[in-house]
């Protein structure tokens, strides 16, 4: 109860809570820009955070991830484009509604299911995350090892092309992790007689490449596109009619996208639409949907947002990210120092829990800033193209720059931004990438004190339940659907010779 208490009193810091407002405006206006997401803005400002205390950055940033998920749905709404992806449900009945002249309607909506489900998460992340993390702390290297395989092999379905593609893009991200000085041999691996590389590849400039100045080049393309703004006069609180209508979808969506985001391969996008095709499964009138069914905002919305709290479960007991944004908030706690696991919530159980009511601070703020600031904020969507995104460009170089006062970390982010986009340009996700960077540092170290404690003979993991465990699950994940598949298609022609 003492860290849960503590945790609870570094909101009295007056700095803090003045960061967290304005890191949620923030949020809300990346979140509302078109072609911008969470992950973006987050790669975008982890080099800012570095010279912040270590609650206050990390703070920020799951600032960013909550209030920039909840904001893709004022642009899903309002000109049928969504902020982020994981928005991209709303669109199917926000914006109808929008046509109908009933916008502020919508985004009530859109704004009570957010909150609910954000906090819903939060509360199950502050339950979950010290019941796995103790049920982890008896894990040795080998365990370790295993789950960060494990791990590795759910990049497979976390981007948005193909198994073998996702699976390509997480390899060349454990080769780039490779790079450096071996710290068991002290062996020099591709740094070229290059001293800036003996440390291997920093992870800020890679995500500023990937994700931002790749996104960038992606947009450059689509310059010629046009977006239709409809007006809002208010945003109005759902009625209790509505209310009557989608508490139960809110409920559902909440827990479902709880459940989505503790699974390391996925995320918002995906539990949006689980919980929007649930909604509508459970709906008196599903013959709605699409066309204004005000439970479909709220199917989408609760469970996007209840992702966020989801996917810091894995993030801050396992040390595998939940999703694409967690991933860069992984890095930035491993920029700081700290490592992810069992040891925090027993040797750093304040910060954490300072992490956990810092989120939970920030949902109740974007439902004030939802409810009162949404139509300002619609307004930036009226940026245009041509100028919003070479000042992220700006934004990219100085931030690559900030890291180390180093011009290589900046070649290194416009290289990481090419690669980028030629990857998303030939269907590769550049999420796997990233996270295959991160996960690979980890799964060399532990590969190496497993190596160590077993006397050099790797065989014996099998020998350990819970390594064998995780290396039984890592073979079904990259196997399974496929043998799933081949054995129903063996027995549908049986069935069909018995008739």
């Amino acid at each position: 109860m003492d860290p849960f208490l503590s945790g609870l009193t570094a909101l009295a810091d007056p700095g803090l809570i003045t960061l967290l407002i304005a890191a949620t405006l923030g949020g809300v206006v990346i979140g509302a820009l078109p072609g911008l997401n969470a992950t973006t803005g987050a790669a975008l400002l982890l080099p800012f955070t570095l010279t912040m205390e270590p609650v206050a950055a990390i703070a920020t940033l799951t600032a960013i991830y909550c209030s920039a998920t909840f904001a893709g749905a004022i642009t899903a709404i309002l000109i049928n484009t969504p902020g982020t992806s994981a928005s991209a449900t709303t669109c199917l009945d926000g914006y109808p509604l929008a046509l109908r002249g009933e916008a502020g309607r919508a985004l009530g909506m859109a704004v009570v299911a957010s909150t609910f489900g954000g906090i819903f998460s939060i509360v199950c992340l502050m339950i979950a995350a010290p019941l796995l993390a103790r049920a982890a702390y008896n894990f040795a290297p080998p365990e370790y090892f295993a789950l960060t395989v494990f791990g590795l092999s759910m990049l497979a379905t976390i981007g948005d092309g193909s198994p073998i593609k996702n699976l390509i893009a997480g390899a060349l991200g454990v080769l780039l992790a490779t790079i450096g000085v071996d710290l068991l041999t002290s062996v020099e691996r591709f740094t070229f007689g290059m001293p800036e590389l003996y440390e291997g590849i920093s992870f800020v400039p890679v995500m500023i490449g990937v994700f931002g100045i790749s996104e960038l080049l992606v947009q450059a393309t689509n310059l010629h596109l046009e977006r239709k703004q409809i007006t809002m006069k208010a945003i109005k609180l759902p009625s209790r009619d509505d209310y009557r209508r989608v508490w139960k979808a809110i409920l559902r969506s909440s827990g479902i996208g709880t459940f989505i985001g503790t699974l390391p391969a996925e995320g918002a996008t995906v539990a949006s639409m689980i919980g929007y095709n649930e909604a509508k499964r459970w709906s008196k009138t599903p013959e709605e949907f699409g066309k204004g069914a005000i439970e479909g905002i709220a199917g989408s919305e609760a469970a996007n947002n209840s992702a966020t709290g989801g996917a810091m479960v894995p993030t801050l007991a396992l040390g595998i990210p939940g999703s694409p944004t967690a991933a860069v908030i992984l890095a930035g706690l491993m920029v700081h120092g700290l490592r992810p696991g069992p040891a925090m919530f027993t040797e750093q159980a304040n910060f954490a829990f300072a992490i956990f009511w810092s989120m939970m601070f920030v949902n109740l703020l974007f439902l004030a800033i939802g409810l009162y600031g949404a139509k300002i904020f619609a307004r930036v969507t009226l940026v245009p193209v041509p100028v919003l995104w070479p000042c992220v460009f700006v934004f990219s170089i100085v931030g690559a720059y900030a890291l180390d006062q180093s011009m290589f970390d900046v070649w290194v982010a416009l290289g990481a931004g090419i690669i980028g986009y030629f990857m998303r340009l030939f269907g590769f996700s550049v999420v796997p990438l990233a996270i295959g960077l991160i996960l690979g540092g980890m799964l060399e170290e532990r590969l190496g004190q497993s190596m160590v404690m077993l006397d050099e003979q790797w065989w014996l993991m099998a020998t350990r339940p819970l390594t064998l465990f995780f290396l039984i699950l890592t073979v079904l994940a990259l196997f399974g659907p496929s043998l799933w598949g081949a054995l129903f298609k063996q027995r549908a022609p049986m069935k069909s010779t018995g008739e």
